[in-house]
């Protein structure tokens, strides 16, 4: 009797070795197959990881990235020129502009509007990817990746940005520019902070100890920018950058007979005008309670610095619109220099899409206005190559100021 039940409790012990033998075998076997097919198909775990992770949570963030670019350009136009620096018409013709002749498409989950709304937020408020990302409720990676897309599409436009210079003809009636038949505008250079490694520090240090870079701009009476050579070391003088700019094969074309309006950093000389030295000449020399002009000198070189203050204000516009500008960018030197032009690009834009730009409606008093200061054009005939002075130019601007003196002593103003 005692022989059998140790039988059985011997069978039933075997029984159940070999059930759990079975099932750890069959453990083992299912876990091979998973690594299997995880070398095999290694997306299938990324795939499985989102779905378990929970798909519902990306879908249900979208419509906080909607309601964050509508917040921004799709309200009021208001709201969208605090922000973006243009009206929702302005912002949409880009966005349209991006699309069609750079080739911006929209991502999975970023428009080309979101990607044009965290860039132009970079350029109008200077803020941070990491600042931007919370904002727009993206990953400081994906800001970043975005902004220089932009950006590259932005510097092809340059050609269709940068406006053609046209010279004052004899038929123009403007108070501050009839006496200056066949200028072109006004040419000057502005400083802008920049950040660069500290062995280049010596080089981009200016005259009052700050580290810029000397951008070269040329506006027309607009304030729209006709051409820009930014890059140039803080201690380069205006002059010598002129002279680069002329001798670039693409760089600044100043046809034979028209000329820029220049301040007394440049020569005058052939194509440049410049106010005489040794006489009042600022605005603020001018204003109310100061002696009216009492030689020919005096009053062209009045004539002059309201013409040319158009550089000055188109400088202060540019620095009042992006913050980008007003203080050094965190970004590599090569950088900069891209969003430099970027910002001169769209100032352009702006000023050539918006009926009234609501940063110039802020200067007020232009004798505030104290800066510290390729491209095809519509003009034929030969380019001057080379910027010295000139007798013959100083003998033009002589006439002028005579011409100015007896027209003003004959009644005219």
């Amino acid at each position: 009797m005692g022989n059998a039940e140790d039988s059985r409790k011997n069978n039933l012990t075997t029984v159940v070795f070999l059930i759990e033998e079975i099932i750890r075998n069959h453990q083992i076997n299912m876990l091979l197959i998973s690594l299997m097919i995880t070398l095999i198909f290694p997306q299938n775990r990324k795939r499985k990881r989102w779905d378990r992770l929970g798909q519902s949570v990306v879908l249900d963030s979208i419509p906080d990235h909607v309601r964050q670019l509508d917040r921004l350009v799709r309200v009021t136009d208001s709201a969208c020129v605090d922000n973006l620096r243009m009206d929702r018409n302005t912002f949409g013709r880009l966005c349209r502009i991006l699309r069609d002749r750079v080739g911006l498409v929209d991502q999975r989950q970023v428009t080309v509007e979101e990607q044009l709304a965290m860039f132009l937020c970079v350029l109008a408020h200077h803020k941070k990817s990491l600042i931007v990302g919370h904002n727009f409720m993206r990953s400081s990676q994906t800001v970043s990746k975005y902004i220089h897309t932009v950006l590259h599409g932005v510097l092809t436009l340059h050609n269709l940005f940068l406006v053609k210079p046209i010279p004052i003809d004899e038929a123009c009636t403007d108070r501050t520019w009839k006496w200056f038949k066949g200028c072109l505008g006004a040419l000057d250079g502005t400083y802008i902070n920049v950040r660069v490694p500290i062995a280049d520090v010596p080089r981009y240090r200016n005259r009052k100890g700050h580290i810029t870079t000397n951008t070269l701009a040329v506006c027309d009476p607009q304030l729209r920018f006709t051409y820009l050579l930014p890059g140039w070391e803080g201690s380069a003088a205006d002059s010598r950058i002129l002279r680069d700019a002329i001798s670039r094969p693409l760089g600044l074309k100043v046809p034979k007979g028209c000329y820029y309006l220049c301040d007394q950093a440049y020569p005058n000389a052939e194509g440049f005008l410049t106010p005489y030295k040794g006489v009042r000449y600022h605005l603020k020399e001018w204003g109310v309670g100061r002696q009216a002009p009492q030689t020919p000198e005096e009053l062209f070189n009045l004539r002059h610095s309201k013409a040319r203050n158009v550089i000055e204000r188109s400088f202060a516009v540019l620095k009042m619109r992006w913050g980008i500008l007003r203080s050094a960018s965190f970004y590599p030197i090569d950088v900069q220099t891209g969003l430099i032009i970027a910002c001169f690009l769209l100032h352009n834009y702006i000023r050539s899409e918006m009926v009234v730009d609501a940063v110039e409606a802020e200067l007020v008093n232009e004798a505030d206005i104290d800066d510290e200061t390729a491209n095809d054009h519509l003009l034929c005939g030969d380019n001057i190559s080379s910027v010295e002075p000139s007798a013959l130019w100083t003998q033009k601007r002589d006439d002028l100021a005579m011409e100015m003196w007896g027209d003003r002593n004959n009644g005219q103003v």
